[in-house]
């Protein structure tokens, strides 16, 4: 299951890059620097092309949420974990007899 999403998210992903580079913008964009080719591809109308784009973005969104729901380990390292997890230090043990180093070396 994981292979597929990754080969779907990689996937969407290259082709929205190639998608949006090869449409012609308000200044022609790299469309008019492949010598048209975008215009030929997809000829002058680009109602497809836009519909195109917009599903294969929500390919990408979607794959993306799924790769993230299904990884193992949920939310370790996560950028949307607003609360990590901190670890206490450590203690010596009461009977050890010897006094907790400071930092500085002042003891």
């Amino acid at each position: 299951m994981a292979f597929l999403l990754y080969t779907l998210f990689f996937a969407s992903a290259l082709l929205l890059i190639l998608v949006i580079l090869v449409q012609e913008g308000k200044g022609g964009g790299l469309g008019g620097a492949l010598g048209g080719a975008g215009t030929e591809t997809f000829g002058v109308r680009a109602g497809g092309v836009n519909k195109v784009t917009f599903i294969l973005f929500g390919v990408f969104v979607l794959t993306a949420l799924a790769l993230h729901w299904t990884a193992d380990g949920a939310n370790t390292g996560s950028v949307l974990d607003l609360a990590p997890a901190v670890e206490a230090p450590a203690t010596p043990e009461s009977g050890s007899g010897s006094a907790p180093v400071l930092p500085g070396g002042n003891n």
